[in-house]
């Protein structure tokens, strides 16, 4: 750990860090896979897609009024606090999420990346010309489900990355550039869905010092420089403490 903390105390290094749904645990979000009333009869597969929408808009739609419910009610844990002033204390930092929570937003981090989009994000599904590519809409409560795009009044899609979808290119451009870096660090991810299980690999082929915090072993643990275990709540903030003691 001390070898980390002296790098990350290093004149203008330029920090990356890696989040996935670990970090956002400890705050009670809701994973896929969460079996509460009506969602445990249903995959995640069989909702997250496009035929799906295609299919029954209104109740995909249903499940993702009832994530932002779930997730309305959640607040931003000690890990998310501890990135959020990692980013305004290092000038050159970027965070590259596969949450799409928003809680990282929320805690007040800055230079985000959102590999999987934003589950606060919409998008006409008809693509109407009117509408911009995708935007922000924190509805909680929408008034008709599907929700109903304001310019061609179609419906309005998630803006997230569903099953069978590719990611999008610019948004994958900066997560690879935020791989050219002095220090790299995942939290809470299991290494195992690409692309972004491929970005502590690349950095550390650009010479970074790799570090991964997890509670559990991952494809990764082997490659990287340095493994801590333990929950990204407890770690993170410990890491912090000790970053201020120096």
């Amino acid at each position: 750990m001390k070898d980390l903390v002296d790098r990350l105390k290093q004149q203008d290094v330029r920090v990356t860090v890696l989040t996935g749904a670990g970090v956002s645990a400890a705050s009670g979000v809701p994973t896929f896979r969460g079996a509460d009333g009506l969602w445990r009869n249903f995959r995640p597969e069989a909702l997250a897609t496009a035929e799906a929408f295609g299919r029954d808009p209104k109740l995909v739609w249903e499940w993702y009024a009832w994530r932002r419910f779930r997730i309305a009610a959640c607040e931003p844990n000690a890990a998310h606090h501890v990135i959020a002033e990692w980013s305004r204390r290092f000038p050159n930092f970027k965070l590259i999420s596969q949450n799409v929570d928003g809680l990282h937003e929320r805690a007040g981090t800055a230079n985000t990346i959102n590999l999987h989009g934003s589950i606060w994000e919409v998008s006409c599904w008809q693509g109407c010309v009117k509408a911009p590519k995708r935007w922000r809409d924190e509805t909680v409560s929408f008034s008709e489900i599907p929700p109903r795009c304001p310019h061609c009044k179609g419906p309005i899609r998630p803006g997230v990355v569903w099953f069978g979808e590719t990611l999008d290119p610019g948004v994958v451009r900066q997560a690879s550039a935020a791989a050219d870096c002095d220090v790299f660090i995942t939290v809470g991810t299991s290494a195992i869905v690409y692309p972004a299980a491929g970005f502590i690999t690349a950095a550390k082929q650009k010479g970074a010092f790799t570090v991964e915090i997890n509670p559990e072993a991952t494809p990764a643990s082997n490659t990287v420089d340095l493994v801590v275990r333990g929950a990204a709540e407890t770690v993170l903030p410990d890491m912090a403490a000790r970053l201020a003691a120096l």
